[in-house]
């Protein structure tokens, strides 16, 4: 190999170093933030008493956890169960090879890309892998030999089928007025013009409640609903294998928030401040949104749940892409 080669080696090496370990840091401020946000919203302090303002608490859970017997049900299938853990997390971690964060840089006088791909068909990459994820959760649930394991496995592929197809077809809307799957492409015909989220009002509210579905988030997280199924698909896991469930369903929130910033709100684009800044706080903004969702909606029922994504979401997706057609015509 030539110099050039071996460059371009190391940094996409040092790219997935660097992506990897934010992600797996991202549950500790995350968790503590969270949880912070639960606080103030039903009016109480949150963590208080493991560090400054509780600061310290996500490190001694993480601790608790790396310390906490691992348990394995008699009954269960071990070999899927150990696997489904990974099966849940690999696919989010996958997804971020093409996700773009910012544009161009000037490294000891190298121009280095903040981004470790910009596929051609950045977009349709990242819905194919993320949807494998539901393949753990569905593993878990069934290798548990539990019902109520069970229960929430079958409701998770329920839910993931209903509300891809919604999601989805939110963003063909986006890829038909920026003609393009790839996330960079996209980021940059929002620089030349308006933010998608001016054509794209009604996909953008698509997207954002079949994400917080997809993501098993409350409203929507009835696949680990735990009043009906004693915490649904991981209720026979502890210790770290509970862990990489948990951490995908951050992982997962980022990943929608990110995607929420570069489809509709123009990516890195921003006035005086650098782009990164301008990323970071998009994306910051979304993840509060998530958060706040969260403690203030209350949970529905799963008839309610397939009846939004099936007759509310799925028809309003097809009008919107209908529209946006003729509009392009």
């Amino acid at each position: 190999m030539d110099t050039n080669t071996c460059i371009e080696l190391a940094l996409i090496i040092i790219k997935v170093i660097i992506i990897s370990s934010l992600l797996f840091a991202l549950p500790i401020p995350l968790t503590w933030i969270e949880r912070k946000v639960a606080g103030h919203i039903q009016l109480r302090l949150g963590p208080f008493r493991v560090g400054w303002h509780g600061i310290l608490q996500p490190v001694a859970d993480m601790i608790k956890l790396m310390f906490k017997e691992d348990i394995i049900p008699d009954k269960a299938d071990k070999w899927l169960f150990k696997l489904a853990p990974i099966i849940s997390l690999v696919p989010i971690f996958l997804t971020f090879a093409t996700v773009p964060v910012g544009d161009k840089i000037t490294v000891f006088g190298k121009e280095v890309t903040l981004y470790i791909s910009d596929m051609n068909v950045g977009i349709l990459y990242i819905l194919a892998v993320a949807g494998i994820g539901v393949y753990g959760l569905i593993l878990g649930g069934w290798a548990s030999n539990s019902k109520y394991a069970l229960f929430g496995s079958i409701r998770s592929s329920a839910q993931m089928i209903s509300y891809e197809l919604a999601l989805s077809f939110a963003a063909i809307g986006v890829v038909m007025v920026t003609n393009s799957l790839s996330l960079v492409d996209i980021v940059n015909s929002q620089k030349a013009t308006t933010w998608n989220i001016c054509y794209q009002p009604l996909g953008f509210i698509i997207y954002i409640i079949a994400g917080l579905a997809e993501i098993n988030r409350i409203p929507f997280d009835l696949s680990e609903d735990e009043g009906t199924l004693a915490a649904g698909y991981h209720v026979e896991y502890s210790s770290m294998r509970f862990s990489f469930f948990m951490l995908a369903e951050y992982v997962a929130m980022v990943l929608m928030s990110v995607l929420a910033v570069v489809l509709f709100f123009g990516g890195w684009s921003g006035p005086i401040l650098p782009p990164i800044v301008w990323f970071v706080i998009k994306v910051s903004a979304f993840i509060y949104f998530f958060m706040w969702v969260r403690f203030t909606f209350p949970r529905y029922r799963y008839d309610q749940l397939m009846t939004i994504g099936w007759k509310i979401l799925l028809p309003l997706s097809l009008v919107n892409i209908l529209i946006t057609g003729l509009f392009l015509i």
